[in-house]
């Protein structure tokens, strides 16, 4: 699916306005969740972020010890609407 093109059909907009609306929204997720905001779309889900803490692994070739670097990972829990949509 072309999101673009399925917002312009959608709203009859032209896929230029449209791209500058799709990505002004992914823009603006973005930029939350650099801001370790939590980003909530009523009835979508919520985004945010997590971190990871530094730890020691091993590689699974040699079993040799690494260390893994701190980390912080986005994540998305999906609201009841889009669960059931889905189900």
């Amino acid at each position: 699916m072309d999101l673009v093109a399925d917002v312009a059909e959608k709203t009859d907009l032209s896929k230029a306005k449209a791209t500058e609306v799709v990505d002004a929204v992914f823009a603006a997720i973005e930029e939350a969740l650099k801001r370790k905001e939590e980003v909530r779309l009523v009835g979508f889900g919520t985004f945010g972020t997590a971190e990871r803490k530094a730890a020691t692994g091993r590689n699974p070739r040699t079993g040799e010890e690494i260390q893994i670097a701190a980390s912080t990972s986005v994540r998305f829990k999906p609201g009841k609407s889009l669960k059931d949509a889905v189900n």
